[in-house]
């Protein structure tokens, strides 16, 4: 399976094939193991082993520290690329707007309100499309103008979701 990986701002492209790990073009041999009851990753990397303290604040957002060095990491996969490819998401903007459906599905959850700021990147609706529950995120800073869905509306796609204010 092929994913894209942001690292502090740095982009690679990571497929994953058993044991096999590609980056960028590069073959090697990796297994990730977690430590049972921590929030710990042992990362065998050839011969290396390398051990790094992992955290997840939501979907395809990583927190990843070693030995006192913490990386921001993002992993999309080629579906959820495609997607943001089609409705612009991850291109910055600048205050206002409207979030619009990426496609046909179910609102399952609503995590705004009108008036509420919020930030670049934030969860905004959950919507379920194709049996998976796909977060839409803020496109940019700013206030919640309107809320035009709430949960259990199926939408179309190009349908406005959330309106910012300018």
């Amino acid at each position: 399976m092929k994913y894209f990986v942001a690292v502090n701002g740095r982009q690679m492209e990571v497929e994953l094939e058993g044991g096999r790990v590609t980056v960028d073009g590069a073959v090697h041999q990796a297994a990730l193991i977690q430590v049972p009851g921590t929030p710990l990753r042992q990362l065998l990397l050839g011969e290396r082993t390398l051990v790094f303290s992992v955290e997840s604040p939501g979907r395809g957002a990583w927190h990843l520290g070693h030995h006192g060095d913490r990386w921001e990491v993002e992993v999309v996969d080629e579906r959820t690329r495609h997607i943001r490819s089609l409705t612009g998401e991850g291109q910055k903007r600048i205050g206002g707007g409207v979030l619009r459906a990426p496609m046909p599905g179910l609102v399952v959850r609503v995590l705004v309100e009108p008036g509420q700021r919020v930030a670049a990147e934030a969860g905004v609706v959950v919507l379920e499309a194709m049996k998976m529950e796909n977060q839409l995120k803020a496109p940019a800073a700013g206030v919640v103008k309107a809320v035009r869905v709430g949960p259990g509306k199926a939408v179309e796609k190009g349908e406005v979701l959330v309106e910012f204010e300018d």
